[in-house]
């Protein structure tokens, strides 16, 4: 355990605090578990506020729109850049946890829901990208591996809602709400205690060009397309998860497995695949490690309209766990390149913009879907996850300088 640890640590600077990693990485898990709270008590929701049956991909676009209004805010404004990334952190899951715990009041509506819904994915610009921007300031030759412990994180902590909601029936739903946002409370608080990283360098003042000159760059733009195209995928089949289990079990009655449980590690699986990823990366490279990622993942795409017909619930299982690794690990690589290629005073702003744009991705990709869904119950629908993968790999695949921007 002691040389497993040293691996992870040993690009630190010596002035640099050992706990920062474990505290991030905590604290990251706490404040995205807000991400799919709803998701989590859907049904109780649903049913609590007589909401229409299209309040799952709604009330999960609204949470994705007001992250894209927030980064865009955090982006504009360059506030990661300009202020201590901690205190940023810290008052972001705090309002974010607020916001959360208004889904228990009685006098909710979807119209109430979608607000207190958007806040929260506004206050999430704060959590994710800001605390990616605290571990680039203090990780420099293990930026890839620090980067893949927090998207890690960020992982188990979306997928953490759905293990609560395994245990429904001792846990009322309303509790649910209120544990995620204590644990996003306490990962701000924890963060809030974290000095400023030794490699930051604070932005004077607003640079509203910041949000331009990035891509200029075609390093960043090979990453950040590569991202988009992820992108289009991933919140999508994490929202889609509890569905696609759901209509397994209507074409083939006679297996009998816990939806909540497998949506969690589906989803939660891929944790410990971007901690994999980021080692694997220190001897392939970001880039192709992401490539092959992709790949896999858009290969998964294609798959899934005929696994429904497969009728072995093992495999089709193991089938979706495998694409719960795939379609996440890649992910803290995009970052880490899109770091890598981003001058130091402007990485809180890079890292912003390019997760702003790609989560607006997500919203146009799980509303088609979404409707596509009600309109057919053909699983050929799924098909259109491919495209991003699709798209994100020919543009990783142009040929563009991986170097470090100084």
């Amino acid at each position: 355990m002691k040389k497993f640890k040293n691996s992870i640590l040993q690009d630190l600077p010596p002035q640099v605090h050992r706990s920062v990693l474990p505290v991030l990485v905590f604290a990251q898990f706490c404040g995205t578990s807000l991400w799919f709270a709803s998701n989590g008590i859907m049904e109780e929701l649903i049913a609590a506020f007589r909401l229409p049956d299209s309040a799952l991909e709604h009330l999960t676009a609204a949470v994705q729109f007001g992250f894209i209004a927030g980064t865009l805010v955090f982006a504009l404004f360059t506030l990661a850049d300009r202020y201590s990334p901690s205190r940023v952190f810290f008052w972001s899951a705090f309002l974010g946890a607020l916001f959360n715990l208004g889904m228990i009041w009685d006098g909710n509506t979807m119209s109430t829901l979608l607000v207190l819904r958007f806040t929260t994915g506004f206050f999430l610009a704060g959590i994710y990208p800001v605390g990616m921007k605290i571990a680039s300031d203090y990780y420099d030759k293990g930026l890839g591996i620090s980067m893949g412990f927090l998207v890690g994180a960020l992982v188990v902590g979306t997928a953490f809602p759905h293990v609560l909601r395994s245990s429904a029936e001792l846990i009322p739903w309303q509790w649910i709400a209120g544990i995620t946002s204590l644990l996003a409370l306490i990962g701000g608080v924890l963060v809030a205690f974290l000095p400023d990283g030794p490699f930051r360098k604070r932005m004077p003042s607003p640079d509203i060009t910041a949000f331009f000159k990035v891509f200029k760059n075609p390093g960043f733009r090979s990453a950040s397309f590569g991202y988009f195209g992820h992108m289009w995928e991933l919140y999508t089949f994490w929202a889609f998860v509890p569905l696609i289990l759901t209509t397994y079990l209507e074409i083939h009655p006679e297996p009998d497995f816990p939806i909540s449980l497998w949506a969690f590690l589906i989803i939660g699986i891929g944790g410990p695949a971007c901690v994999i990823s980021g080692y694997l990366s220190r001897r392939f490279g970001e880039k192709r490690v992401a490539t092959v990622c992709l790949i896999l993942s858009g290969i998964c795409c294609l798959i899934l309209p005929w696994a429904f017909n497969w009728e072995n619930a093992f495999w089709f299982l193991a089938f979706l766990l495998f694409w719960g690794m795939v379609v996440i690990s890649d992910s803290p690589l995009f970052s880490t390149l899109v770091a890598r290629n981003t001058p130091p005073s402007q990485k809180g702003t890079a890292l912003t913009i390019v997760t702003s744009i790609g989560f607006a991705m997500t919203i146009l990709s799980i509303e088609v879907l979404g409707r596509l869904q009600h309109s057919t119950t053909k699983p050929e629908a799924y098909l259109l996850l491919a495209l991003g993968p699709i798209c994100g790999v020919l543009a990783l695949l142009k040929k563009s300088p991986e170097k470090k921007v100084l």
